[in-house]
């Protein structure tokens, strides 16, 4: 069974702006307002880096107002963590097999 993770969400959570949105939306709901005074990032960049996670599926948006907040979406995590934690626990069967392919 080949065990695959998803490149392209590691592309959109590999950007040090975006991980660290990620890393903020795991312990509260924010808006922009809130993303922008915790990042320093300037609004139109931000806003850039969160239509790509939207866009990814990472975070999900809830009008309020004026306001947009982001929330993030755990299970999205989840499923690459676990594709990871299926990754290493074939690489560790692997090792304990001692499987290698022999050279021509």
């Amino acid at each position: 069974m080949m065990t695959s993770v998803d490149t392209d969400l590691i592309r959109v959570l590999a950007d040090p702006l975006r991980l660290k949105i990620v890393n903020l939306l795991a312990h509260e709901t924010l808006c922009t307002t809130h993303l922008v005074e915790e990042t320093g990032a300037k609004q139109t960049n931000l806003s850039n880096h969160l239509r790509v996670l939207r866009e990814a599926g990472v975070v999900e948006t809830e009008p309020c107002g004026r306001f947009t907040y982001y929330r993030l979406r755990p299970d999205v995590i989840e499923a690459l963590a676990g594709a990871f934690a299926e990754l290493a626990a074939t690489a560790r069967a692997t090792a304990a097999a001692d499987r290698k392919r022999s050279c021509p």
